[in-house]
């Protein structure tokens, strides 16, 4: 069964967490549950760890990539557009946990001090923990209790695993330029023109877009819109478009009544033809055979 992330309109990614309220949320997963094994580019306010359990994965981070290994760990600051795809066409599995740091200082001293100004440092956009490493070491022990904890769910879990992460951060905090002492650079234009332009195809979609149009909204010329698209997402503005559209539909094969035709027109597809066609080269089935499996998947987990 595929996995779908729930995106915004501004590109921010809505977190299930593990108990409304809480902003926790823990996760351990395969690649292959994304369709071709990529995430979609998103952000969120959460910070991000992720450790690469088996196999080996790419993770770009405002276009920066990170090559992860087996054991290998990385930590995502708030804010940064990122996500998660396929080495070299293997399968992967891995660890996430996502934690809004206001969860982590509920006093408003220690977040001001040790938090926001971390959250607000723009030269820090992640830090990489190789397997072996002492801080390696450190990281990717917490991250497997956390996931144990997840697991088990035992009374008071939810305490432990905050308590582990403030204490990962402290440690954090000794040995990283983790805040801001110098001032900051200034922020990267064609960064804020790629999430205008993300957010805005997040938010027309399934309107008739040209490249034009989105070019326009992130206030670039078109070559320039599809040289930023290259360098932050190696993918064209209009392959981008492509593929929300068809995580999006998906989403509604598997949630609505809608006919297949009635999802792709409303999905920007303007020819059912071509739709079935891409929607195949993604999930590797036609847009009914994927409803049908997601329909028996519900009926054995119900």
């Amino acid at each position: 069964m595929k996995y779908n992330i729930k995106i915004m309109q501004d590109s921010s990614e809505v977190i299930p967490y593990d108990l409304p309220g809480l902003p926790l949320y823990v996760k351990e997963t395969y690649l292959s549950v994304f369709s071709k094994g990529r995430a979609l580019c998103h952000w969120h306010e959460e910070l991000e760890l992720i450790r690469v359990k088996e196999g080996e994965m790419n993770y770009r981070i405002n276009g920066k990539k990170v090559p992860l290994k087996e054991g290998d760990c990385i930590l995502v600051n708030s804010g940064q557009m990122h996500y998660g795809y396929t080495a070299g066409n293997q399968d992967c599995r891995f660890q996430c946990v996502l934690c809004h740091p206001k969860l982590l200082a509920g006093n408003s001293v220690l977040y001001r001090k040790y938090f926001l100004p971390v959250q607000e440092n723009e030269k820090l956009e992640y830090l990489y923990f190789p397997e072996g490493r002492n801080r390696g070491v450190e990281m990717g022990r917490a991250m497997e209790d956390i996931s144990q904890l997840s697991e088990k769910k035992s009374p008071g879990y939810e305490l432990v695993a905050v308590g582990i992460l403030t204490m990962l951060w402290g440690r954090l905090l000794e040995n990283f330029e983790m805040l801001p002492w110098e001032s900051a650079s200034p922020a990267d234009p064609d960064l804020s023109a790629q999430r205008n332009m993300v957010s805005y195809i997040y938010r027309h979609y399934g309107e008739k877009l040209t490249l034009s149009a989105i070019a326009e909204s992130g206030g670039v010329c078109r070559s320039k819109c599809c040289e930023i698209f290259k360098k932050y997402l190696q993918q064209s503005p209009i392959d981008f478009l492509n593929h929300y559209r068809i995580e999006a539909s998906a989403n509604l094969l598997a949630h609505t009544q809608l006919s297949v035709t009635e999802i792709g027109l409303s999905c920007g597809f303007n020819h059912p033809s071509y739709y079935s066609k891409l929607f195949a080269q993604n999930y590797g089935c036609t847009p009914g055979e994927y409803r049908k499996r997601r329909k028996k998947t519900k009926e054995i987990t119900n």
